[in-house]
């Protein structure tokens, strides 16, 4: 185990790596909009995201860094830019929205979360999310 910290060590930081989860940025504050969420983390995970396609291409990234649905393209075109994007190695976490939509179907129907299971596609946003109700 090691330890490193700003840009000037991102290539230790991640040579040889084979996951790398990106959880970098801030949570969405009150009164934040989702674009100011967004100009917040974008260059972050882009310069994570770049230090990724250098120093292990090959590596499975998971990026957690909110608005995911944003984020994570932002990551592909760093991939693609640097010529080593693979779609199956880049993929957005986003657990937050089917435990939401867990617990409100749960305390609809007046049962234990672990009761429910609700899959949720789509975007993570208001407007672009979609719990699968009909099951």
């Amino acid at each position: 185990v090691s330890a490193h910290t700003g840009n000037d060590e991102l290539g230790a930081a991640l040579t040889g790596c084979d996951v790398v989860v990106i959880p970098a940025g801030v949570p969405r504050k009150p009164g934040m909009t989702r674009d100011d969420l967004f100009n917040t983390n974008a260059s972050i995970v882009q310069t994570l995201a770049k230090g990724c396609a250098e120093f292990c291409p090959k590596a499975k990234i998971a990026i957690i860094s909110n608005p995911v649905n944003s984020t994570v393209p932002i990551a592909v075109e760093a991939f693609k830019a640097a010529g080593v994007y693979d779609p199956k190695r880049i993929f957005g976490v986003t657990t937050l929205d089917v435990v939401r939509a867990n617990k409100f179907v749960a305390d609809l129907k007046g049962l234990q979360t672990e009761e429910v299971d609700v899959p949720v596609i789509g975007g993570h946003s208001g407007i672009t999310i979609l719990p699968l109700l009909s099951q």
